[in-house]
């Protein structure tokens, strides 16, 4: 009998083993200590794209004169007879051919234009009606989404236009300890293409990328890593392993006692 305390201590190493996970695959920017100085792109500025929601409002000295171009959802359906108006400002939204309809104006194309492109246009063919008119716009919709191996993997709605993936992936609470550093995924549509790129957060270059800063509906995929993969696999196994030979032990404790009370 004296071969089953081994058995198990060896059980226990093994698992202890496979669930065991180093510094190296962990820590972020290992090479950060001997990285070059590089520029931090800024240039993060996202680009208006099909389906986008933009919430423009426009200002100006004469607030009689700028209200035309700032229909709220009330003012519509009180023109349409509704008896119950909504007071919340109008907002836009981008058709599949990459318009908008705005009002006065008419239809204007913003795909592929910066919020800053939109208000240098509006603020220019404004100018024709409007003394010194203000234009701000906003997106309504921007938002990420963080997938996989994350503590609070959903979709999270942005009220800054400048996040980055590192900000993207703590309001996801972190990577996980299971996650996979080197290998996380960024899924963006691209003049209507999804296009993905592999990111490792274990190399500081991710600080100067194009893709440090994240765009609207950008998907933030963190895979498992291979021993996350391999414990998920065998988990089962060594559960029925550890219970075979709790059920083993258990016989040869009613054995023994049966032998010792016979004497």
């Amino acid at each position: 009998m004296n071969f089953v305390k081994p058995a198990v201590a060896w059980l226990c190493a093994a698992i202890l083993a496979i669930s065991c996970t180093t510094s190296k695959q962990i820590l972020y920017f290992q090479d950060i200590d001997t990285a070059e100085i590089e520029r931090i792109v800024t240039n993060y500025e996202p680009v208006i794209k099909r389906d986008d929601i933009l919430k423009i409002v426009v200002s100006g000295p004469d607030k009689m004169v700028v209200q035309p171009y700032n229909l709220t959802l009330g003012e519509i359906t009180t023109y349409s007879g509704s008896s119950s108006p909504q007071n919340s400002t109008l907002e836009y939204h981008v058709d599949k051919d990459g318009y908008i309809d705005f009002p006065v104006i008419g239809k204007i194309k913003v795909l592929g234009k910066t919020r800053q492109d939109l208000v240098d246009y509006l603020t220019e063919e404004l100018s024709k009606e409007v003394k010194d008119p203000v234009v701000y716009v906003s997106f309504a919709n921007f938002k990420v989404t963080v997938l996989g191996e994350v503590k609070n993997p959903g979709t999270y709605n942005v009220t800054s236009e400048r996040i980055t993936i590192l900000q993207a992936l703590g309001m996801a609470g972190d990577l996980n300890l299971t996650a996979r550093r080197d290998g996380i995924i960024l899924i963006r549509d691209e003049n209507g293409l999804n296009t993905h790129i592999k990111i490792d957060l274990k190399k500081s270059d991710i600080l100067s990328s194009p893709y440090f800063y994240l765009q609207q509906n950008d998907v933030i995929y963190v895979p498992a890593s291979p021993t996350r993969v391999t414990t998920a696999n065998t988990s089962q196994l060594w559960g029925t392993i550890l219970s075979g030979v709790t059920t083993f032990m258990s016989v040869v404790s009613v054995i023994l006692s049966v032998i010792t009370l016979s004497k």
